[in-house]
C-alpha cells in the first residue's frame, strides 16, 4: 500500500453508464447495501441529470452521488443542481475542475501522463482518475504514484474487474471506476448485487 490515509481513499465508484431513471433506484439500493462507495452515472446515458436526482434524494445521505464524463463547467453545474457531489471527467479540464471546487463538489478530472496529473492538481484536484488504466498498467500507476503528494489519489479506471482489483489496490490505488464489470445496460439489480459484493470483498480483503 502508498501512504495515502483512509480519508484520501475514494473506495469503489460504480459506473453506471447507460442506466435509465426507470432502474437506476433499484440498481443503486443493492450497490449502496453491498457496501459500494460511491455511485456515478456519466452524462452519455438517457437522461442522467434525472437518474442523479433519484440518487441524490434516496442515497444522498448514504454514499456520493458523481456525474461523468463531464466536459464543461456548464455540465458540471447542472451536475450540482441535481444533486451531485463528484464530477468525473475524461480528461484534465481546468475549467471542470475550478467550477466543480466553487461549487463545492469533488473532481475527478481523468489523467494518462505524469504531466497531466501534475496539472490537475495544480488546478486543486486531489483524487485523479487513470485513464484508461489499462494503457499505463500497474507499474505505470506505481511510478506516477510515487512522485505525486501523499495527499493525493490515484483511481484507475478502464478494465479493472475481479480478476485484477486487489492488485490494484495493492500497488497504491485509492479505488477504482467499475464500469462494465458491475454494471452493463439491461443487468437487473440482482445482477448488479451479485458482482457488488464480490467486488466489495476484494476492496474489504485488500485494506
Amino acid at each position: 500500500m502508498d501512504s495515502a490515509s483512509d480519508t484520501t481513499r475514494s473506495g469503489l465508484i460504480a459506473i453506471l453508464r447507460g442506466i435509465t431513471p426507470a432502474e437506476v433506484v433499484a440498481v443503486g439500493a443493492a450497490l449502496v447495501e453491498e457496501g459500494v462507495h460511491a455511485i456515478e452515472v456519466p452524462l452519455n446515458s438517457p437522461d442522467p441529470y434525472h437518474s442523479i436526482e433519484l440518487l441524490a434524494t434516496h442515497f444522498g445521505k448514504l454514499c456520493p452521488i458523481g456525474a461523468g464524463t463531464v466536459l464543461s463547467a456548464d455540465d458540471a453545474a447542472r451536475a450540482r443542481s441535481a444533486g451531485a457531489d463528484l464530477i468525473v471527467s475524461p480528461d484534465t479540464n481546468i475549467e471542470v475542475i475550478a467550477a466543480a471546487l466553487a461549487l463545492g463538489m469533488r473532481p475527478y478530472p481523468g489523467v494518462a501522463t505524469p504531466t497531466e496529473a501534475f496539472g490537475a492538481v495544480r488546478a486543486g484536484a486531489r483524487s485523479l482518475k487513470l485513464f484508461p488504466s489499462g494503457a499505463l498498467g500497474i507499474s505505470g500507476m506505481r511510478a506516477v504514484r510515487a512522485v505525486l503528494p501523499d495527499d493525493v489519489e490515484l483511481l484507475p479506471v478502464g478494465g479493472v474487474d475481479e480478476s485484477n482489483l486487489g492488485d490494484w489496490l495493492a500497488a497504491g490505488a485509492g479505488g477504482a471506476g467499475l464500469g462494465t464489470s458491475l454494471y452493463r445496460p439491461g443487468d437487473t439489480a440482482d445482477q448488479v448485487r451479485v458482482r457488488a459484493r464480490r467486488l466489495s470483498n476484494i476492496w474489504a480483503a485488500t485494506r
